[in-house]
């Protein structure tokens, strides 16, 4: 998981810098969630996250609201700044031990599905309905919180990674528009290039970032079934679409597209460097504009947005969604699900200060962060695919990453990482 990527999750959602984990259980959920039956019905609840404390004030705000005007009394515990690395084996500690929150926060992917598959969630189809929730928030967000066709978290941030380039360096290259196909993808390379310019500001280090590049390779050699499909195990990644993605992500860097020494740069360092004028353009989401472009002082029309072009139907990108659930255990699901409703509405999305809502109206401010709104308006609607790093469970993830690495030193051909990938899914479908 991105630290950065966080970090700006943490910017983008209420937050609360908690009050210690160990000293805050609601009471409906102190007895016998987790294994045991469900918990007695109560006026207090419990909503567990991981944001920090940039934002948490406003979260808080917004759930005294919600206490004054039902009675109730909610504790919000946090644990910030640890990511996807610790927060949910916390979560899933305290629920086997029967501690464990009424509503907590959670990312989608194989992060969110363990606590649906074990049924600790809870089926929130019944709350979809009442609340009318279908028809309030993105469709695509709500597919990345439905697991095995089961409803079992509420997004409430969606977010897409696309290209983010600066438009004077493409100007420097002779390029006019951002390119709509792959092929004119290479060639905006080229001209970067042959005006000594590095085209994709991207870092090896950890993994995640430059995996951005390879899954939009395979994005565009897979297309968006079979893409799907490598990434459950239900194909084999022994194949020639995996084969030629392999091939192209050694030929970027070969062809001098990604910086010198791209597998040992810090994401931290080499991202901002599109608007640093050190390289064209980086794969990221909104955030950047807040996070590299305002925080430099430098203007938003200074920098544009594409999404990746992959030649396939439909057009994708890759993304990921944050939501809610509930815990199935709890005696006081249908308070945590009008808690749920009461942060999804547009009034609250927006004093929280959430640029990338999930919930219709309440979209990014464009006179605050116009690109932010930019994309929202052009892609946000447009279907994702899973970012490979929620995609995969964490060691497999890992176990990618060294193949990214292998195969960017020339220690692996692209047929032998094909290989070793479709060993790496193979073993965890299996398990």
């Amino acid at each position: 998981m991105t630290y950065t990527r966080r970090g700006f999750l943490g910017l983008t959602s209420a937050a609360a810098l908690g009050a210690g984990l160990s000293a805050c259980t609601g009471a409906g959920t102190t007895s016998s969630s987790g294994g045991g039956a469900t918990a007695e019905a109560s006026n207090n609840l419990r909503l567990f996250t991981y944001e920090d404390d940039a934002t948490i004030g406003l979260l808080k705000a917004q759930v005294k609201k919600f206490d004054e005007q039902n009675g109730t009394t909610t504790t919000v515990d946090s644990l910030p700044g640890s990511g996807a690395a610790v927060y949910p084996d916390k979560l899933r500690t305290e629920l086997l031990g029967g501690k464990g929150p009424d509503v907590w926060r959670i990312w989608g992917g194989q992060i969110g599905s363990p606590f649906a598959k074990a049924k600790q969630a809870l089926d929130l189809a019944p709350y979809y309905a009442k609340f009318g929730w279908d028809s309030k928030l993105n469709t695509a967000a709500i597919s990345g919180m439905t697991f095995d066709g089961v409803k079992t978290g509420v997004p409430f941030i969606a977010l897409g990674i696309g290209a983010w380039y600066n438009k004077s360096l493409f100007a420097k290259a002779g390029v006019s528009a951002p390119p709509t196909t792959y092929a004119e993808l290479e060639a905006v390379n080229d001209k970067l290039v042959a005006v000594g310019v590095t085209p994709l500001a991207t870092g090896g280090k950890y993994g995640w970032h430059v995996m951005r590049l390879f899954e939009y390779l395979l994005e565009h050699t897979a297309g968006p079934e079979l893409h799907d499909k490598l990434l459950t195990g239900a194909e084999s990644w022994d194949r020639p679409e995996v084969v030629e993605a392999f091939a192209l992500f050694k030929k970027w860097q070969d062809k001098k597209w990604l910086p010198q020494g791209a597998l040992g740069l810090d994401p931290a360092d080499i991202e901002p460097g599109y608007v640093q004028g050190k390289t064209a353009y980086t794969i990221t989401g909104p955030w950047t504009e807040a996070q590299a472009i305002l925080s430099a002082k430098k203007p938003s029309t200074a920098f544009g947005t594409f999404e990746l072009p992959t030649d396939q139907k439909p057009a994708r990108h890759s993304g990921f969604v944050e939501g809610y659930m509930i815990n199935a255990k709890s005696g006081n699901a249908d308070k945590s699900a009008a808690l749920i409703d009461f942060i999804l509405q547009p009034a609250a999305q927006k004093a929280m200060q959430i640029t990338a809502s999930t919930v219709k109206g309440a979209e990014p401010d464009p006179k605050a962060l116009p690109l932010a709104a930019e994309w929202s308006q052009k892609y946000a609607g447009n279907p994702f695919y899973t970012i490979q790093d929620q995609a995969f469970p964490k060691k497999e993830a890992d176990q990618y990453f060294s193949v990214q690495s292998d195969l960017l030193q020339g220690s692996v051909t692209p047929d032998a990482a094909a290989k070793k990938m479709q060993e790496i899914v193979s073993a965890w479908a299996k398990g």
